[in-house]
């Protein structure tokens, strides 16, 4: 896990460019995560992606987050569906708060973000790299397509 993340700076959008689908969000296409310290210490989430193709219709989820662990914020639960909790971590966060990862603790599922719609593919690939060095397991780990603006009514989410 990452030593120490703030809350603040890591709040707002992050766009998905790599992540393990789940059965709800097989192949993403500009998937985006947002973030928005709510009271009570929860974190309002949403979720959006367009299943199969950028023109597919959006899809959009509204897990909740609490900070599990205080002395490092790095440790997260989310909510789903106001339902079951899944443990929610944040491997990696650079200094200028531009680049993330997250993963589940069985090493199984993963997700890679950052601020801009684009990422060069060598620091794609050197975030990827951080995840092999935790044991991740990313054979099922996909690049997540991104185009923005999604058409001439859109633009890019706001950090």
């Amino acid at each position: 896990m990452a030593e120490r993340v703030e809350i603040n700076p890591f709040m707002g959008t992050w766009y998905v460019h790599g992540c393990t689908p789940t059965f709800l969000d097989r192949d993403p296409h500009n998937a985006t995560e947002s973030y928005e310290l709510a009271d009570k210490g929860r974190i309002k989430t949403t979720y959006r992606f367009r299943k199969g193709s950028f023109e597919a219709e959006e899809k959009v989820m509204h897990p909740v987050g609490k900070v599990f662990n205080k002395e490092t914020n790095a440790e997260w639960r989310m909510k789903f569906f106001g339902i079951f909790s899944a443990p929610y971590l944040i491997l990696y966060v650079d200094s200028d708060y531009e680049y993330t990862l997250v993963g589940h603790p069985n090493r199984k599922m993963a997700w890679l973000m950052s601020r801009s719609p684009e990422i060069a593919d060598d620091k794609y690939e050197e975030l990827k790299q951080k995840l092999i060095e935790r044991a991740y397991d990313l054979s099922e780990f996909v690049r997540v397509p991104q185009q923005w603006p999604e058409d001439s009514t859109t633009t890019a989410p706001a950090r």
